[in-house]
């Protein structure tokens, strides 16, 4: 039997773990960014200094990309605190997690080290392998120019680019006008694209913007012609502009993760997505069927109560994000489902058309799902009840208590909000697990880790998770470091 300690260390942890899957810092629905970055941070620190390892394999876990680096920098900072064995195990799973990171944000990690004056050994071996382990050394020296320099300074990296003349990556950084011309075909339409305006469209669409604004070139007439170097988000991002402009951009909508397509389509108006229905639920419920894989129908009977109250509005931040992660879902529970009902709090039937409307009802709704007696029931909610407040509470207390103790309906919370003020996600009931959800994609690990935090696993059975995961998640960064090295000595080879 788990000692009190243990439970409270387990509960330590969890709080901890849904606080760096939603929150990022910034303003909320209920609260202020610095209310939210006060919070935060204290949570780091206090984890960080309580149960050091869990909080490193936390970087194993769906947590998102702020918190990931906020743990990498803590995590530097502070190597002397560490044992020998906690080092080697923290420079893998960092050595991993930077690699799924997106270059940007891993470039402000670095520039946020230098700042800190954080350059040990082992800062600088980090930074030098990740800069190596870059598919494209040019496009960097572009696309990210001043955190490449900033690393390179910091960590003394010796740059090499591609070709015969390596040393010329850093005469492009530290030295531009050393040069007449480069002979990286992308160095050198940088160089160009100064005096040359058709030079600009060979470089990558967000740096070509900026020379497109100083040769005073129409906007129009510059996202018509930069389209083909634009990345399937970057035309996402763009689309909207571009047809105010009366510019031509294709929509490609295939392949998009789910909840950045959900995020996409609540951005459209009513009308549009009315005139779009099939394309755009023919894309959602596409993604959808690509992340639920194999488990695609195995759930059963799964009734879902999905909050989309006018709190899901979110802030000017994170705008509809709470509504998005709902509506990504929806569609992930369809496609996971063997029948699947769906209940939103607003009271409508048609879910491409959900937008923020009105209070909060989870407990009618709740009270409507559990009349079917579904297998599986997920609430994706802020948990803010307040039609009346607290039924929702009150409907699951009794019905785990008094009409299904033996748990026939699993009954699960996912909540996409962090409370500043709570350390954690708002929950519903003591008696319901609940989790922090900010992509839809992470769902089926969610509802997995949820019954964590019902209260009855300690900290042994948590720890236990805790490791098959950062085992999982270092076996896969060492197979996605083999393929890259196996494309890249097969395009040097080519």
């Amino acid at each position: 039997m788990e000692s009190c300690p243990d439970l409270v260390a387990a509960e330590d942890v969890l709080l901890f773990v849904n606080a760096a899957i939603t929150a990022t810092g910034q303003r909320e629905f209920r609260s202020g960014a610095a209310e939210q970055r006060l919070s935060l941070d204290f949570l780091h620190a206090y984890v960080r200094i309580n149960y050091r390892p869990l909080y490193a394999a936390s970087l194993a876990l769906d947590i998102n990309d702020h918190n990931a680096a906020l743990i990498v920098r803590r995590l530097l900072e502070t190597a002397g605190e560490a044992t020998a064995d906690e080092r080697r195990t923290e420079g893998r799973l960092i050595a991993a997690r930077l690699a799924r990171l997106p270059a940007p944000r891993v470039y402000r990690l670095f520039r946020a080290l230098r700042a800190a004056g954080v350059n040990n050994r082992r800062t600088r071996a980090i930074i030098r392998d990740w800069v190596a382990a870059r598919p494209d050394p040019a496009l960097d020296a572009v696309k990210y120019r001043a955190g490449l320099k900033s690393a390179a300074r910091h960590a003394h990296l010796p740059l090499r680019g591609p070709g015969e003349d390596g040393g010329e990556l850093g005469d492009f950084l530290f030295a531009p006008r050393r040069r007449t011309r480069f002979t990286t075909p992308l160095l050198d339409a940088w160089r160009r694209a100064h005096y040359e305006q058709g030079a600009l469209y060979e470089l990558p669409f967000t740096v070509a913007e900026g020379f497109a604004a100083a040769h005073g070139i129409g906007r129009r007439a510059f996202l018509e012609r930069i389209a083909p170097r634009m990345t399937r988000l970057e035309r996402l991002r763009v689309q909207e502009s571009a047809r105010a402009q009366g510019a031509g951009v294709d929509r490609e909508l295939s392949g998009m993760p789910l909840t950045r397509l959900a995020s996409y389509v609540l951005g459209l108006p009513l009308d549009d997505r009315v005139a779009r229905r099939a394309e755009l639920t023919g894309a959602l419920r596409a993604a959808a069927r690509r992340t639920a894989g194999a488990r695609a129908g195995t759930w059963g009977r799964v009734a879902a109560v999905l909050d989309d109250s006018y709190s899901t509005t979110g802030s000017r931040q994170k705008r509809r994000r709470p509504l998005a992660t709902a509506l990504a879902c929806h569609f992930l529970l369809e496609a996971l489902a063997e029948t699947y009902l769906p209940l939103w709090t607003s009271g409508r039937r048609d879910a491409l058309l959900a937008h923020p409307y009105g209070p909060t009802p989870l407990g009618m709704r709740v009270l409507d799902a559990l009349e079917h007696a579904p297998e599986r029931l997920v609430i994706v909610s802020d948990g803010w009840d307040n039609a009346p407040p607290g039924l929702a509470g009150e409907v699951l207390r009794v019905w785990r208590t008094r009409l299904d103790p033996r748990g026939a309906t699993s009954v699960v919370h996912l909540n996409p909000v962090y409370d500043a003020e709570d350390f954690t996600v708002r929950r519903l009931s003591p008696v319901v697990p609940t989790a922090g959800v900010r992509d839809a994609e992470d769902l089926p690990a969610l509802v997995q880790l949820a019954r964590f935090a019902e209260g009855r696993t300690g900290l042994a059975e948590l720890r236990a998770h805790l490791d098959e995961r950062v085992r999982q998640f270092l076996a896969e960064a060492e197979a996605e470091s083999v393929r890259r090295t196996v494309r890249r000595t097969e395009g040097a080879a080519g």
